[in-house]
């Protein structure tokens, strides 16, 4: 439900800190819409320190709706509109979820608890996905779904919104309190001087290359810890990912690193002699309900808590952003004001 409330200071200039995927769509709608935007993120152009250079970049509200609250899918399919309207050639090519005879429940009880799929059988699948004839019996295929390639898609970002005027400045490390106008935090981690709630899950990530398998979108093997999957990249490279473990080491562990590696060998033995090219680990940025937070404090706007859905929310929350700046109106699922 949303509801309407004064303005806040609309006509004035914008900082946005934090170039992450949640900073970066904020940045981008606010230039569109004729802000004065800067955009300030601690680190280089690589944005390696950012929770999302680690990401998978799965846009799956469909697939998420399994484990995930309602709201992650409603924000969740509003971002799949934003993501073809601004980046149309992003990859919508479906998700795949399969799984071996031993997951058979838990497969059944995937299909039951989402919507908006296909079963495919073998015949099915291997018209899908050539490199998985045989592999398995059965399949859900989430036509609606898609995907992105964190690393390549943060820098089409970045132009667009240079393109439409705003500013981008790298190895800026600023304060809040010595900006004027309005100020959105996009710090994720960084950010717990203002937001101590926050705590870090870490996603654990492996980069694998062969030109032996080709796939044309995410496959999820179903597992009994956490959603395991293959996501194609450019170049015959593939994402394995991710965990989800509660802890703010950094790092991948023996155990993850095998169980990775290992449903990747189950889903396609050939990937048994593909080459590692990376293993990393991010910390996603969560409050304790583990839900998405527009936090709004005068002119000083708090993005955060996106958790395993960065890549697919942040659209959304950018365009619930600029809506209160715009016309005052708050979401109250996601929005705190005071």
């Amino acid at each position: 439900m949303h509801q309407n409330t004064r303005r806040p200071r609309g006509d004035s200039p914008v900082h946005i800190i934090g170039a992450g995927i949640a900073g970066a769509w904020q940045a981008l709608l606010f230039a569109q819409a004729g802000h004065a935007v800067t955009l300030h993120e601690r680190s280089d152009e690589q944005l390696a320190l950012s929770t999302s250079y680690w990401a998978g970049g799965m846009l799956a509200p469909y697939c998420e709706a399994e484990v995930a609250e309602p709201i992650i899918s409603r924000l969740g399919l509003r971002s799949l509109d934003i993501w073809r309207r601004e980046l149309p050639d992003t990859p919508f090519n479906g998700s795949l979820v399969v799984a071996h005879a031993r997951e058979r429940n838990d497969f059944e009880r995937f299909a039951k608890m989402t919507a908006d799929h296909q079963r495919l059988d073998a015949t099915g699948i291997a018209g899908l996905e050539p490199s998985l004839e045989g592999r398995f019996r059965d399949a859900l295929f989430f036509p609606a779904e898609g995907h992105v390639e964190p690393r390549r898609v943060l820098p089409k970002l970045l132009e667009r919104i240079r393109a439409a005027g705003g500013t981008v400045c790298f190895n800026s490390e600023v304060n809040s309190k010595d900006l004027d106008g309005i100020v959105i935090d996009c710090r994720g981690l960084g950010a717990r001087d203002e937001e101590p709630e926050l705590r870090g899950v870490k996603g654990e990530m492996i980069l694998i290359e062969t030109d032996e398998v080709e796939l044309a979108r995410p496959v999820r093997l179903i597992h009994p810890r956490w959603p395991l999957y293959v996501i194609p990249r450019e170049d015959h490279v593939f994402m394995l990912g991710a965990t989800s473990i509660e802890t703010e080491d950094w790092g991948v562990s023996v155990r993850s690193a095998l169980e990775l590696l290992g449903a990747a060998y189950s889903v396609h033995p050939a990937f048994a002699e593909a080459r590692i090219v990376e293993f990393g680990s991010g910390l996603r940025p969560a409050y304790p309900d583990n839900l998405p937070r527009i936090s709004v404090r005068g002119s000083n706007i708090a993005v955060n808590g996106l958790y395993r859905h960065g890549f697919l929310m942040a659209p959304a929350l950018a365009e619930l952003t600029l809506r209160f700046v715009e016309r005052g109106m708050i979401d109250n699922e996601v929005m705190r004001c005071g």
